[in-house]
């Protein structure tokens, strides 16, 4: 089970660094940022499918999704100045306990 979660930490990690990519990549035009965009979600796709293997499908894509929504929106603020209000703060605490409590179950 701890594979499974290694896998699943890589593939939340790579689909963050992609979509952040995907923003500096300014719609493909730039080819080094859109290189690390198609290499991200590949390499988030192929470990999200051996964490499949191992961790049921609703944890893993609750978990993939979830934390993964949260990841991105800390790489904006760290990266590209911006800004979250309390909603977005709220939102994301609740995306976090809805992904805590599902993998307890």
């Amino acid at each position: 089970m701890i594979l499974g979660y290694l896998f699943l930490a890589v593939a939340i990690f790579s689909e963050a660094i992609g979509a952040a990519m995907l923003k500096l990549s300014h719609g493909f035009t730039r080819w080094k940022p859109s290189a690390v965009v198609v290499a991200g979600y590949t390499l988030a796709f192929y470990m999200l499918s051996l964490t499949l293997n191992i961790i049921p499908l609703s944890m893993s894509y609750a978990t993939w999704s979830g934390v993964g929504t949260v990841l991105t929106a800390i790489f904006g603020v760290l990266f590209f100045k911006e800004t979250l209000n309390q909603k977005a703060v709220i939102g994301m605490a609740m995306l976090v306990s809805g992904v805590v409590l599902l993998n307890m179950s």
